[in-house]
């Protein structure tokens, strides 16, 4: 599995730097009142690197364009252009901000807004340097029209027009890429330098330009030039950001970012489809835009098609991670009768996520699969069976689970060691071991992978399967009453096979 190279530090020192105002210019907050799907939404950033992540049409783009047209040099049309009548729902839009600029208040924030009303925008605008990288960024270049002129067995510029790139941009660019491209040139097509092509040195010395590069190395290389040479405190836009790269490029591109925060405190936001892209941030710094609704936390893209309708399951379930998630599971498949196949469980990343789209979840129309949520035993929400909201036993999901087998292990042990892999008489050896783990633990989180490596490195997956197994065998009582809770909404199997064609 792929580790970020973000430290924790520096990801604390971030969140300091925007609680503590530590910016010369800075987005804080955007109060979308109307624009497109999304309505009376607010969304705080928290952190200097943003990622908003949904489906496709879900707002990922509005949010986006809604912060670039706080700033004078972005004209709204490059994001919400009209179309005379064919754009009839551009009507009453607003768009409230809150943001740092010491060049107006130095011991405060600027509230400014943006509407548009009698079509026309009005705006109360801020200065701020803004780069906007779309996704055309990633066209070939031999599809571009400003580079035609360069197709030719005759192009040549002269030699003051090819200039080598910048050591921080070489350094940046190969540490996104890992690819050595100290040897890289930019060309000056036009005499303002307006149109450039680069240029590459392959393992044997041979030069090769940008019309045999990759879409993905070209567009990377003009974006690190680019960033490399915006001033400090400026806002970055990146629609789609995973465009033309391969997944640990995309996150060694967003890593790169985090360290361009650090070094010159500029402000990025990005949108995305991909879950490589979300690797390095915390969750604070992740938003999904779902149909018109914002969620706030670090949710896979698995889990955003599940809260937009976009899977084909009968029933959805929504618990609070990963863990919860595993449980989950293995207590469905202790029901007996159950389609398990028919109903997907997805994680939200915290019980109040997890509860909220649930809620919307089943109030949404054009959602045709019903919803339920099972929160942790140590949620602060509040379980209501008619709303099918319910909740796991004990507190901590992982100490839980762990403690009732401890509890029981001496009616369970042999059944337990052949569980984990071992001989049944490993079972005398057995209670001494996880009692060892239990008195020496720090993070419940981490119980089972302890276990593991005690009993000779059994994978933590392995460990948790086998106890879940044994647990929802013991705790039948605890499995019929959400069989009996979700007994409207479970899919059953069935014999009955359905030809029949729409």
């Amino acid at each position: 599995m792929f580790q970020s190279e973000i430290r924790e530090s520096q990801i604390n020192d971030l969140f300091e730097k925007v609680r503590s105002r530590n910016y010369g210019k800075y987005l804080l907050r955007i109060v979308i009142e109307k624009a497109r799907s999304i309505s009376n939404k607010a969304i705080d950033f928290e952190f200097p690197v943003t990622a908003i992540v949904g489906p496709n049409g879900g707002g990922k783009t509005t949010i986006a364009g809604a912060a670039a047209i706080l700033y004078k040099e972005i004209a709204p049309a490059q994001f919400f252009a009209k179309s005379g009548k064919y754009d009839a729902s551009m009507l009453n839009w607003k768009i409230e901000y809150e943001a740092i600029d010491k060049t107006i208040k130095s011991n405060d924030t600027v509230r400014k807004t943006a509407k548009y009303h009698n079509l026309k925008w009005v705006r109360r605008t801020l200065d701020r340097e803004v780069l906007v990288f779309g996704v055309s960024r990633t066209v070939p270049a031999a599809e571009r029209k400003e580079l035609r002129k360069c197709v030719s067995n005759n192009f040549e510029v002269g030699e003051d027009k090819v200039v080598s790139f910048p050591e921080r941009v070489t350094l940046s660019v190969s540490s996104i890429l890992d690819k050595d491209v100290s040897d890289y040139k930019n060309i000056q097509v036009d005499e303002k330098g307006n149109v450039t092509l680069l240029s590459g040195v392959n393992d044997k010395d041979e030069t090769f330009s940008e019309f045999h590069f990759g879409a993905g190395e070209s567009s990377i290389i003009r974006m690190v030039t680019m960033l490399e040479g915006a001033s400090d405190n400026s806002l970055v836009l990146i629609e789609e950001i995973e465009n033309g790269l391969h997944p640990v490029a995309t996150i060694r591109m967003v890593e790169y970012l985090i360290e361009l925060a650090e070094r010159k405190k500029i402000q990025a936001i990005f949108t995305t489809h991909s879950n490589d892209a979300l690797v390095p941030l915390p969750s604070n710094a992740i938003w999904a835009s779902v149909n018109g609704d914002l969620y706030k936390g670090k949710l896979d893209i698995r889990s955003l098609r599940a809260i937009s309708g976009q899977i084909g399951s009968k029933l959805v379930i929504f618990v609070e991670d990963d863990f919860a998630e595993r449980w989950v599971n293995f207590i469905l498949t202790s029901i007996e009768g159950i389609a398990r196949d028919a109903v997907s469980i997805h994680p939200m990343k915290g019980d109040g996520t997890a509860i909220k789209v649930h809620k919307n979840h089943n109030i949404d129309p054009s959602v045709l699969q019903k919803s339920a949520c099972i929160i942790d035993g140590d949620s602060e929400q509040k379980e209501n069976e008619a709303e099918y909201i319910f909740r796991l036993p004990g507190q901590c999901p992982e100490s839980s689970v762990y403690d009732n087998i401890l509890e029981k292990i001496d009616e369970i042990s042999g059944e337990l060691s052949v569980a984990l892999l071992k001989p049944y008489d490993f079972e005398s050896q057995l209670k001494g071991l996880m009692q060892s783990v239990r008195n020496t633990n720090r993070d419940p989180h981490l119980l089972y992978a302890q276990l593991g490596k005690k009993l000779g490195f059994i994978p933590e997956a392995r460990v948790k399967e086998a106890f879940l197994t044994i647990w929802c065998r013991l705790n039948s009582q605890y499995v019929d009453s959400i069989s009996n809770g979700l007994s409207d909404l479970i899919p059953l199997e069935s014999d009955h096979v359905d030809i029949s064609q729409d």
